[in-house]
């Protein structure tokens, strides 16, 4: 499993406590038209390592005109890959030298200004600043006549139903949800299976786990028909995370031990799913079960880089139920 997928399931773990921090990521990259510089420069995304999207970023900003919107939207990407790094001086230091072309340029570039100077927000944990900052986004994307406006409009909305109160959760991920289905663009629908995901996490979270469950057998439906063979994965995991909640114990570890299996023959290991196994084990209260699986778990997302930064105490946890000795 890729990091960006042992990250996806953290934040999507982490939601059972901190709302704010439900899971988003964005839909598949479709193919770009010819006149959607937006969408081609989304295709130098790879999520699972942003060091590397920075560097492809930064090599495109080389080949565009100083201050121009090539230019200005492409920083924003730059700092988004930063960000993703937990670099967050280094992306608000990018989204500051973008920011006083904005009145200049077309509204694509102050949309996606927005929202990752939204996103940086969120990402460090200050989900009151980012609020704003996303419903700007949504406003400016009214007034975007670019090519593919309505991406980046399920993209604010998307956020808005991360960042939002708990209570204001449900209603943004539906409108996210409807903007999706209503657009005639095929990047935008594309948002579908990301935001059934999602609004599978905010029931799961208000405790509807029966409603979560059919969300997230949306979603893997969704990406069955997509042929993602990743985000098969994740919405499988998620399928048998909502199998666990309602107490179908013996179901939710068919899935997640056919998971580990296949992970193991990859020689991609998942700590995330090793993390399942180790749950199911003690809500049938066998610790002797789960103390294999909750070592291994520890073993690799120990040095998870979202785990440490926003749950040590899970960390700490893993390791008292895996016996393992820490520093």
């Amino acid at each position: 499993m890729t990091n960006r997928r042992r990250r996806e399931r953290g934040i999507a773990s982490h939601v059972l406590h901190t709302a704010a921090a439900l899971l988003c990521f964005a839909p598949t990259v479709m193919a770009a038209t010819a006149d959607d510089f937006s969408a081609r420069l989304d295709a130098l995304w790879d999520f699972d390592a942003p060091a590397v999207s920075e560097i492809r970023f930064r090599a495109a900003l080389t080949r565009t005109t100083p201050h121009s919107r090539e230019a200005e939207e492409t920083a924003t990407q730059v700092a988004r890959a930063l960000s993703l790094q937990r670099k967050f001086v280094e992306a608000d230091a990018v989204l500051d030298g973008v920011e006083p072309a904005l009145e200049k340029l077309p509204e694509r570039v102050r949309v996606r200004y927005l929202l990752e100077r939204g996103r940086t927000r969120n990402s460090a944990g200050e989900t009151v600043r980012a609020m704003p900052l996303f419903e700007g986004a949504l406003a400016a994307s009214g007034h975007d006549a670019l090519p593919g406006a309505d991406f980046y409009r399920v993209d604010a909305l998307h956020m808005l139903g991360i960042a939002a109160p708990k209570p204001q959760q449900l209603d943004w991920n539906l409108k996210a949800l409807a903007a999706a289905d209503a657009a005639a663009d095929t990047r935008a629908r594309g948002w579908r299976g990301s935001l059934l995901h999602n609004l599978g996490w905010t029931y799961h979270a208000n405790g509807d786990y029966a409603k979560a469950l059919d969300y997230w057998q949306k979603a893997l439906a969704v990406r069955e028909a997509a042929g993602d063979a990743g985000r098969i994965e994740f919405a499988r995991w998620t399928v048998a995370r909502g199998l666990r909640s309602l107490g179908r114990l013996d179901e939710a570890e068919a899935i997640q031990r056919s998971l580990a299996t296949a992970m193991e023959a990859a020689h991609k290991p998942d700590g995330y799913v090793y993390e399942e196994l180790a749950e199911i084990a003690l809500a049938r209260n066998d610790a002797e079960a789960a103390r294999p699986w909750a070592a291994k778990a520890y073993a690799l997302l120990m040095d998870d880089i979202w785990v440490k930064a926003n749950e040590p105490a899970r960390l700490a946890r893993l390791a008292r139920v895996g016996g393992v000795a820490t520093p």
